[in-house]
């Protein structure tokens, strides 16, 4: 016990068989299993913990939950690190290894500390209103420095090791937090043979009742019910699990931290797992949270919420201070004091009320506790620890204290503010907490529809009445799933462990009545004070979102579950309006932090999206491709030759395409079977060209646009059959084609008789491009007659290469005579084989996804790189193709003044004047002439370096570019520190004419 000085010497919830060691900054303490970190540093008499965000100033812990604005430290090392972490919800493991944040060089010299000094400077709104100027560059300047000293914790550089899961959970009945009204709630909906999942965010079952001394009748009634509980197998209890967020239909998120207490997972066990729940009803048990009273200097480490310090007395053993100061206006705070005294502290109680309860008086006496009624505290005194508070008169008609009576030694302040329910889950879906008189707090008096409330987050403090109000919403939840509960679920007795008898004094700020008070703080994470609500005040910030936005009061890992409703009342009290009517700010999910782990899941590396093959990999890797990434798809790159790399393998294979004959993988184009009888009119309302009348056995190249008139896609669609359609779409659009697809048929035309149906994954596909394509295709292909009088450009038959069957389309991509060749997917890997053996004679030769998109520019081919999102047809030069006789998506709007002006940035092919030099990808465009500051005239969407001339060419946007060819612009390039002069040419830059794709 000497290496734990205080530790109480029995009692609490912990296991003193199972010590554990831990290290806090590198030294070494000791704890009992069944600790939180919090405890056992308290144990150990660490109180100073942590720093303050803006002022650096000293904080020791606050609470004993999730309400801990101050206790943030970081834990494990390695890949496993997390910062951030709430020291009083971390459970002590063996070997656990915390660390303090945002200090330097150490937790008790922190040099960050001389902020404080310019608290007068770096008030509400410091950063709107000094880093603005001088000019309009200075924010560059700042902001280095401002970003070094932001944040608290550091996030690890190393990947985790760890595993996360996502899941889904259904049930009839769900219920949120598991005190004496949500147990109570569980066994009686329970009984109903309902499927009931309660959740926990602590590690135990209890809630409130985990605060009074092990054995007392709240104990007792506990062990019983969680016992009757656990044997009901239609109740899945989920302890250390949160339920952060409610949203629409009933849903709701969990984050179940399933090995956050383990310092390493067991195999195959995850550190977290998100879970979506989905349930028929809700009940909100999520009880509530006391609040501070504000005063001068009332951070010091060794303050804490009353409750707080009946926690660690009661569930850990642990005794917070051996001379207590309580400073309570409500009956509830002498709980905590008369706990404090009956483990060894020396207690005195400030009570601003001059009616104390006979019991309470009695009870404090019978402890000898020195009972101060009518006073406050004023000021608390010290400097990395608390050791006194100034104490004084307190008028509740000016909310001062006067007339010190000297101060008071301490090391241990606890503060009894009154209590804030947890309304948050209920808020989030929309509903607006009441103010409640008596509690003087925000309360859920009502619930959306599914919903029901019960315990302390309705204003119903006793635990008697908890176990009513539980026992209540779990019938009323029962019978809206059509069920009847069939027990009569204990309750407690209302005599025993309730010591409300008198009302409470609101207070929520105790200023001094002579002198001027130094800082009182409200959120003790952001340091923002009482000084900072008046100054936000004082410049029209009075709108709750408004004030919170300025100050950034509750805006910290907190959320303001301490700081907001003292900070509401003191802004009603400014703007001379009751607290009802300032009102609250918005509640949001997360109610605690969730980490990003959990969010991903199992989401990471190569499993955050799948990855698609082609058919034909594996022959591709065989033959010596080097891949790449292309969304989704690996795809070959380049077929390097001995001692080639990326650059001259790709200008090799572009060049001797154009001399003879190669092949490259196009599995990956998206291909959407389209069949009915309404197919023709269907595609000639998604198209911008018709496609109702194409010929049987033709193909067509078309165009779509979104409503807005901006083009959506490109690609090919060829009629197989009368009512059957191939549709072909770029491989990076194909997903989101085939989901408008169903969309328009679904919901817009739904009288047309079409079905639409993913087949990329179906087909396998290959382009044979080259001067000697039709050679090499009539080796191979059987049934078909490809000659050019036969088989001419856009055509499209059915063929067999051996016995495997093929479909042939005449499409060129490369400029050269082409046909893109598809097979079931089964059937890729031998056909592919089979054409390179027939392509021998030949010269045909394997070439990749570089040196087909050098081809394509050569050509002038559009791909997503011009279509981005922004382009009209005409932007891209294909105006002409779009029907004036037919409706089509898109045409209406595709007409707006702004769709049509004529100084939008065209296509043009852009050409370096000097045969050394190269343009970058994302260049800006200007006139020799004009002034290079801004976006530019236009920009480069696509660059290779053209074989056929020989330099580097692109393909781009430029304003009135059509109108611009021959001239001489720049393309600046900032990123990578270069400016080029380029010419002005046609986007075409190979076969114009198209005398050899028609050859």
């Amino acid at each position: 016990m000497t290496s734990q000085p205080y530790r109480i010497s029995q009692g609490g919830r912990i296991d003193r068989s199972q010590p554990l060691s831990f290290s806090f900054d590198g030294k070494t303490y000791v704890g009992f299993e069944g600790d939180s970190l919090a405890s056992a540093l308290l144990a150990n008499g660490v109180h100073l913990v942590a720093r303050s965000f803006k002022y650096h100033r000293p904080r020791g812990i606050y609470g004993a939950g999730v309400e801990e604005p101050n206790a943030l430290v970081a834990l494990r090392e390695s890949g496993r690190h997390e910062p951030n972490v709430r020291a009083t919800t971390a459970e002590l493991y063996d070997g656990l290894s915390a660390r303090s944040q945002n200090n330097w060089p150490s937790l008790k010299l922190d040099l960050m500390a001389v902020n404080g000094l310019l608290s007068p400077v770096f008030g509400a709104g410091f950063y709107y209103k000094t880093f603005m100027g001088p000019t309009r560059k200075a924010w560059m300047f700042y902001e280095h420095f401002i970003r070094k000293a932001a944040g608290m914790g550091k996030p690890g550089r190393e990947a985790d090791p760890d595993r996360y899961e996502k899941g889904h959970l259904f049930c009839d009945i769900l219920i949120v937090g598991a005190g004496p009204a949500g147990i109570a709630a569980a066994l009686l909906a329970g009984s109903s043979g309902a499927r009931v999942i309660l959740v926990e965010q602590d590690r135990e079952l209890g809630g409130s009742l985990l605060v009074d001394a092990v054995g007392s009748a709240g104990d007792v009634w506990l062990a019983e019910q969680v016992a009757a509980l656990t044997a009901m197998n239609n109740v899945r209890i989920m302890p250390r699990t949160c339920a952060f967020g409610a949203y629409d239909n009933l849903t709701f998120g969990l984050l179940e931290r399933v090995a956050d207490h383990l310092a390493v997972p067991d195999a195959l066990q995850p550190r977290e797992r998100f879970w979506t729940l989905r349930c028929r009803q809700a009940i909100i048990a999520t009880g509530a949270l006391e609040r501070p009273i504000v005063f001068s200097r009332n951070d010091l480490p060794g303050i804490m919420l009353a409750s707080a310090a009946r926690t660690y007395v009661n569930r850990y053993g642990v005794l917070p201070g051996r001379n207590a100061v309580v400073f309570t206006n409500n009956d509830s705070g002498y709980a905590a004091a008369f706990d404090l005294a009956d483990a060894g502290a020396n207690v005195t109680i400030v009570d601003p009320r001059q009616d104390i309860g006979p019991d309470l008086y009695h009870g404090a006496a019978a402890r000898g506790i020195d009972l101060r009624p009518g006073q406050a505290v004023i000021e608390a005194n010290g400097g990395q620890h608390v050791k006194s508070v100034v104490v004084g008169a307190y008028d509740p008609a000016s909310g001062q204290a006067g007339g010190a009576t000297g101060a008071v030694a301490c090391d241990l302040l606890c503060l009894a503010g009154g209590w804030n329910p947890t309304v948050h889950l209920v808020s989030q879906r929309g509903t607006r907490p009441a103010f409640d008189e008596a509690l003087a707090t925000f309360i859920a008096d009502t619930a959306p529809a599914g919903y029901q409330v019960a315990g302390a987050v309705t204003g119903d403090l006793s635990s008697s009445g908890a176990v009513a109000r539980g026992i209540s919403a779990g019938q009323a939840a029962a019978k809206a799933c059509g069920q009847e509960g069939r027990i009569e679920v204990q309750t407690l007795d209302p005599s025993l462990g309730e010591i409300w008898t008198q009302p409470l004094l609101p207070i929520w700020q105790v200023s001094p009545a002579k002198g001027k008070a130094t800082k009182a703080f409200l959120d003790l994470q952001h340091d923002v004070s009482t000084s900072d609500v008046e100054l936000a005040h004082r410049e029209g910030y009075v709108s709750v979102e408004h004030l919170k936005r300025y100050t950034t009061l509750g805006m910290a890992t907190d959320q303001g579950k301490l700081a907001n409703v003292n900070a509401l009342a003191i802004m009603a009290g400014l703007r001379a309006e009751a607290i009802p009517e300032v009102g609250t700010t918005t509640f949001r999910p997360p109610f605690t932090p969730v980490t990003i782990g959990a969010l991903a899941g199992q989401e990471t590396g190569r499993h955050f999206r799948p990855i698609r093959r082609t058919a034909m990999e594996e022959w591709h890797r065989a033959n010596g491709a080097v891949f790449v990434e292309a969304g989704l798809w690996i795809r070959p790159w380049y077929y390097p030759q001995e001692g080639e790399d990326l650059n001259a393998a790709y200008r090799r294979e572009a060049a001797e395409v154009r001399k003879r004959v190669g092949i490259v993988d196009v599995s990956t184009l998206g291909k959407i079977d389209v069949q009915g009888p309404d197919a023709g009119e269907f595609l000639n309302r998604v198209y911008v060209n018709g496609f109702a009348k194409l010929p049987v056995g033709r193909a067509r190249y078309g165009a779509m646009l979104r409503p807005d008139g901006i083009v959506y896609d490109d690609g090919t669609t060829s009629r197989l059959s009368e009512d059957h359609y191939f549709m072909t779409t770029t491989t990076a659009a194909a997903a989101k084609v085939l989901s408008e697809l169903e969309f328009l048929l679904q919901t817009q035309w739904q009288d047309l008789r079409v079905q639409v149906t993913s087949v990329t994954d179906q087909w396998a596909g290959m382009a044979v491009a080259g001067p000697k394509s039709r050679a090499l295709l009539e080796d191979a292909v059987e049934d078909i007659d490809l000659s050019n009088e036969a088989f001419g450009p856009m055509s499209v038959g059915t063929g067999r290469v051996g016995d495997i069957p093929v479909r042939i389309f005449r499409l060129s991509f490369s400029g050269e005579l082409a046909y893109e060749v598809f097979t079931p997917s089964g059937y890729g890997e031998e056909l592919l084989d089979r054409l390179v053996r027939a392509g021998k004679p030949h010269g045909v030769l394997l070439y990749g996804l570089e040196s087909m998109g050098a081809l394509r520019i050569e050509k002038g081919h559009v791909t997503h790189s011009e279509i981005d999102g922004r382009t009209t047809l005409d932007d891209i030069g294909l105006g002409r193709m779009a029907s004036s006789k037919k409706p089509y998506i898109g045409k209406v709007l595709a007409q707006r003044e702004g769709l049509v002006d004529p100084n939008r940035p065209k296509l043009v092919g852009l050409e370096v004047v000097e045969e050394a030099d190269r343009i970058g990808g994302g260049a800006l465009l200007f006139g020799a002439a004009a002034v290079k500051e801004g976006h530019g005239e236009g920009h480069v969407t696509s660059v290779t370096y053209s074989p056929h001339k020989s330099r580097y060419i692109g393909l781009g946007f430029l304003a009135r570019g059509d109108q611009r060819q021959g001239e001489i612009i720049e393309a600046h390039d900032p990123v990578r520190g270069r400016v080029t002069k380029v010419k002005v040419v046609s986007s075409v830059f190979y076969d114009p004419e198209g005398e050899r794709t028609n050859a």
